[in-house]
């Protein structure tokens, strides 16, 4: 079953509705499956999906989800159009990973015991421990010992400078001179193992040079922690980072966040920087805003009291 928090679950997590899935009973004493949840709107199209990167061990009574499925007051502005009649409808997708294989000619099914594949973690450890790299990236005086293969396989900015007669191949060296240093081990780590444990620290320079290096998934997961991390102070530099790294669904939710902080928002320093550094923002903000403020036809509906 769904479980629900309309108020979240602490106080990170206070401004937010929190969605969980949960394994109420099952005859078997553990499940493996991925999960997907969206917001059906007016129309029964699914938005503001979030789904699980990889397949949760679910045993009775557990639950798994997202603390930060999407901000409470975005959820209740009626122009958003995502509590038709003042209904919520979420809609969850979920996927149970198998375990069990039958063989031909048997009428018992045969359980086998699959190792966890290790492949994120070795991989891991090969970027850790530097065996057999054949490629140093150089940055801010300090080196990183890599592999060409699996860089230009993650990355086709790698793969054109390591294919083409460029000075990187013959040398099997590349300065790195847009990026510091521990953003680039982060963006390593990722391209390594497809995690970012320290993302929440650096999303904004992370996004830069997911951007550089054509690293869409990790350019989408810099998106999402920008978007969570959403403030009045940080609207207009992050709308800026957004619009300069062509990060559309940042862009489109800052734009969301800061028409319906407008008051607060145009006080900033950094709204007043933006306004003189990139106008155009300030058109599609306008645009977006007088958008949402025509008038729907028919009486106002109420809003919806969450308790």
């Amino acid at each position: 079953c769904l479980r629900v928090n309309p108020k979240g679950l602490d106080e990170e997590s206070k401004d937010y509705l929190s969605l969980y899935l949960l394994l109420v009973s099952c005859n078997k004493s553990e499940v493996r499956a991925k999960f997907k949840f969206s917001i059906l709107n007016a129309k029964r199209e699914e938005t503001k999906a979030m789904e699980s990167q990889r397949a949760y061990r679910f045993v009775q009574g557990k639950d798994w989800g997202f603390k930060k499925f999407i901000r409470r007051d975005f959820l209740l502005d009626e122009a958003n159009g995502l509590l038709p009649e003042d209904k919520l409808t979420i809609f969850c997708e979920v996927s149970v990973v198998a375990d069990s294989v039958n063989i031909s000619g048997q009428s018992n099914i045969i359980q086998f015991k699959v190792p966890e594949c290790k492949l994120s973690e070795d991989l891991g450890t090969l970027f850790d421990n530097e065996k057999f790299s054949d490629v140093t990236l150089a940055v801010g005086g300090r080196e990183f010992q890599v592999h060409k293969a699996i860089l230009a396989a993650r990355s086709p900015v790698f793969a054109a400078m390591f294919e083409h007669e460029m000075e990187e191949r013959k040398q099997n060296r590349v300065a790195i001179t847009d990026v510091d240093h521990e953003v680039l081990k982060e963006m390593l780590r990722f391209i390594y193992t497809g995690k970012a444990p320290n993302l929440d620290k650096m999303a904004d320079d992370l996004l830069a040079a997911a951007d550089k290096y054509a690293l869409d998934k990790l350019k989408v997961m810099c998106e999402e922690a920008l978007c969570v991390n959403l403030s009045v102070e940080t609207a207009a530099e992050t709308l800026i980072l957004a619009d300069l790294h062509s990060a559309d669904q940042l862009k489109a939710q800052t734009i969301d966040f800061i028409n319906t902080h407008a008051t607060d928002v145009v006080e900033t320093v950094g709204w007043k920087n933006m306004v003189a550094t990139h106008p155009h923002l300030l058109n599609e903000a306008y645009r977006a805003l007088a958008t949402q403020q025509i008038p729907p036809i028919g009486p106002p509906r109420k809003r919806v009291k969450m308790s």
